[in-house]
């Protein structure tokens, strides 16, 4: 019981950043499973299944609030469900020997880059309005879709940022766009995993223990994603990730860290995670400042 409430409000936390950021629910939720010793394709097909119904509400929530732009879900979600299926087949395949340390590899990249990319760069405002090319949308959905799958998580990672960096559309349209495309990608990588492996290794409770915490979680992260700062929370998860991830690779047959070793890196990770939030929190204060300055100004009366 101790461990499905764990699950539980793993799913919660894991949504209410996913449905705020537009990502982490699939690699904080597969990271925790993999801490728990659980197979790499077992742990990435039970967080897949408890996506298609935790989507499905976060879809339905970001349209209420008006944060979807259905062109580009239609874009993007069609080739990421085809390359979800293709990832899940491929890790499916993999042995755990392989599969563990691959898996944390992959979750470790996606970790580094969630954040450097929210501490260092923010949210780029440029070139808002423009429209978004399906020769742009189509290899995105692909790759997102694929690493979705072999990572137990990397579609929100991968999308997010990619449509953010494009400066065309508004931070809370891209997360709730991404978030409701994911519906097709969860669908696809547990048919996926499904067909290749049944129910092997799959634990039923625990995917209703995530799909609980999610549902709860969905429509209050949708209403969130207006008032949370992205910066700092995309800090913070990049953090989460990234420590975790180092921890399962730190102990597989890959490098079997003395435990000397192993407090050195974790020491070292834990300053590099103090030092990005602090620097996300001044970054977006400064921001925050700036902002209210500006707009103290447009208000001052021209003299004449």
């Amino acid at each position: 019981m101790r461990t499905l409430i764990l699950l539980a409000l793993a799913g919660l936390g894991a949504q209410l950043v996913d449905g705020s950021l537009g990502m982490a629910y699939g690699v904080t939720s597969t990271t925790l499973l993999l801490a728990m010793g659980t197979n790499p394709a077992a742990a990435s097909a039970t967080v897949h299944l408890a996506e298609i119904g935790t989507t499905l509400m976060s879809g339905a929530s970001h349209w209420r609030f008006g944060n979807v732009d259905w062109k580009v879900v239609g874009k993007i979600g069609v080739p990421g469900a085809i390359g979800s299926f293709l990832g899940a087949t491929v890790l499916s395949k993999l042995s755990t020997d392989v599969a563990a340390p691959l898996m944390s590899l992959i979750l470790l990249g996606l970790g580094v880059y969630v954040m450097s990319r929210f501490t260092f760069r923010g949210l780029p405002k440029d070139r808002m309005g423009l429209p978004l090319r399906r020769r742009f949308l189509t290899p995105l959905g692909l790759v997102a879709g694929f690493l979705d799958a072999t990572g137990g998580g990397g579609w929100g990672p991968v999308g997010t940022p990619a449509l953010l960096a494009s400066g065309r559309m508004e931070p809370r349209k891209v997360i709730g766009s991404i978030d409701t495309s994911e519906f097709l990608v969860a669908v696809a990588a547990s048919l996926g995993f499904l067909f290749s492996l049944g129910s092997q290794g799959i634990d039923f409770t625990w995917v209703a223990a995530f799909l609980l915490g999610g549902l709860v979680a969905a429509p209050i992260a949708a209403w969130l994603v207006r008032i949370l700062p992205p910066r700092v929370l995309g800090s913070a998860v990049g953090g989460v990730i990234l420590v975790t991830n180092v921890r399962t690779l730190l102990k597989s047959d890959w490098i079997a860290a003395s435990g000397a070793t192993s407090a050195v890196v974790y020491v070292a990770l834990y300053a590099l995670w103090a030092a990005a939030l602090t620097y996300s929190i001044r970054a977006h204060l400064k921001e925050g400042k700036a902002a209210g300055t500006e707009s103290a100004e447009e208000r001052q009366p021209v003299s004449t």
